[in-house]
């Protein structure tokens, strides 16, 4: 591309971003040594997730609680999952934990060497560098990968051709605002279905305009159905609950599932359908007697206990259901009186 057409456009870009840009968003506005871990956790956090539920109920809570690489480093598991939970796809809270122990009291500024830690890739690396230590690097996500190709007409593009792209029309001289215009234009603008054109600062010197869907990238992800049987045991007002040792959700406290659950004699309290990484849950919840009827470990936690537990996304919707149906509640009541628990 042309130096003087790449200048129009980047002034383009900047004067965009200074007028409709996310600038409030936290993340944006850190500064200091401890600026490159702020902007870590958000980068962690918005991996698979919306922005208003990143803001909403855990990127201050998570930096309240750990206001510094260093407190991250010296946290134990279980408290970093508490707070964690309900976001989904825990091996990102126990990555940053194993990244925190490695690194101690700073990140590196260099993306080559920030990409070797643990649940860094390449995106997240340039996003470091960039947003938090200020280097003039270009990356490429799945909104920045949109904008590209359909800038410069790219047809089914491979990353390293993407990231060259990106190192080619980034802005030297402020990217860190060229880069956080790119995403708000791919999130907001140059969107997967009836991109908004007529308003996109890059319009002028698109290539790829006359047909966008035509350079949208679709990755058809595949996943495997799987039917759970789990079970709702409470004993004395407390809800039996199993630490998961399964990869997804190991360290995290779920409703454990019923053995030899061929045939199932239990009352049926409901079922849900939960996603989680490539699958596709269907959860049938049953209200079982007897401890002896779950699989695995069990333990017995109060409901003021539960809140300080750290419970996957699944278990919050089951207890959601069981709350719905007043189990729990029931259960409580009926056991000030001995008297056992039925739907």
């Amino acid at each position: 591309m042309e130096a003087k057409i790449l200048n129009i456009v980047h002034k383009e870009i900047l004067e965009w971003y200074a007028i409709y840009g996310r600038k409030e968003l936290p993340w944006r506005n850190l500064k200091g040594e401890n600026a490159p871990y702020g902007v870590y956790v958000s980068e962690i956090m918005l991996q698979q997730t919306q922005v208003s539920v990143v803001l909403g109920k855990y990127y201050n809570p998570f930096l309240n609680a750990f206001p510094t690489l260093e407190a991250l480093s010296l946290a134990n598991e279980d408290d970093v999952l508490l707070l964690w939970r309900g976001l989904g796809y825990y091996s990102r809270p126990k990555n940053m934990l194993k990244t925190a122990k490695i690194c101690g009291k700073f990140l590196p500024d260099d993306p080559k060497e920030l990409i070797k830690l643990p649940g860094i890739g390449a995106y997240t690396a340039g996003a470091i560098a960039c947003f938090g230590f200020g280097k003039a690097v270009g990356f490429v996500d799945g909104n920045i990968r949109r904008v590209l190709s359909r800038f410069f007409a790219l047809v089914s593009p491979r990353a390293n051709e993407l990231q060259k792209y990106a190192t080619i029309f980034l802005n030297q001289t402020n990217s860190f605002d060229h880069n956080q215009a790119l995403l708000d234009i791919g999130s907001s603008i140059c969107i997967p279905v009836s991109p908004k054109c007529g308003v996109c600062p890059l319009q002028g010197y698109c290539k790829g305009k006359e047909n966008p869907i035509f350079y949208t990238h679709k990755s058809k992800i595949i996943y495997e159905a799987l039917d759970w049987n789990l079970g709702v045991c409470i004993e004395e007002g407390r809800i039996a609950l199993h630490k998961s040792n399964v990869a997804s959700y190991q360290g995290l406290y779920n409703f454990p599932k019923i053995q030899n659950d061929g045939i199932l004699d239990f009352p049926l309290i409901g079922t849900l359908k939960h996603s989680y990484t490539h699958y596709r849950l269907s959860l049938n919840i049953y209200l079982t007697p007897l401890k002896k009827d779950l699989e695995g470990e069990i333990e017995f936690f109060s409901p003021k206990e539960m809140a300080h537990l750290p419970i996957s996304g699944m278990t919050l919707k089951i207890l959601g259901l069981i709350e719905k149906k007043g189990i729990w509640m029931s259960c409580l009541q009926l056991h000030s009186n001995t008297q056992d628990c039925r739907l």
